[in-house]
C-alpha cells in the first residue's frame, strides 16, 4: 500500500488549496478514506472522511469550507480547502481504512495506512 499526498503550500487567509492523495497497492474503490492533520505541539486531528459509497463526514471546524472527494478511476483522494484560516496550518495526512466497506469512520485506530503528509501553511 502506498499513499502519496501532494498539493500543500503556503497561502494567505481566505485562500484555497486542493490536496491530492494518490493511492496504490490495494482496491481503492472499496475502502473508506480520510484526511487528518497535525499542527506542531498538537495531537493529530481528524478532518474528514469519505466512505466507499461516497458518503462524507466533516469535523465541525472545517464543515462548509472543506470538501472531500474521490476519483476511483484515478485511485485518487482529494481535499478541496476554501476560506482557509491560520488555524488550518498543519501537516495534512491521508489515510486508508484497515478493511474494505467500513463505512464512515473517523477514529485513527480504524485507519491502517497513512501517507507521508503535505504541509499547509496559512498566513494572516
Amino acid at each position: 500500500v502506498q499513499l502519496v499526498e501532494s498539493g500543500g503550500g503556503s497561502v494567505q487567509a481566505g485562500g484555497s488549496l486542493r490536496l491530492s492523495c494518490a493511492a496504490s497497492g490495494y482496491t481503492f474503490s472499496s475502502h473508506s478514506m480520510g484526511w487528518f492533520r497535525q499542527a506542531p505541539g498538537k495531537e493529530r486531528e481528524w478532518v474528514t472522511s469519505i466512505a466507499a459509497d461516497g458518503r462524507t463526514s466533516y469535523a465541525d471546524s472545517v464543515k462548509g469550507r472543506f470538501t472531500i472527494s474521490r476519483d476511483n478511476a484515478k485511485n485518487t483522494l482529494y481535499l478541496q480547502m476554501n476560506s482557509l484560516k491560520p488555524e488550518d496550518t498543519a501537516m495534512y495526512y491521508c489515510a486508508k481504512a484497515k478493511s474494505p466497506w467500513f463505512g464512515l469512520i473517523y477514529q485513527p485506530a480504524n485507519f491502517g495506512d497513512w501517507g507521508q503528509g503535505t504541509q499547509v501553511t496559512v498566513s494572516s
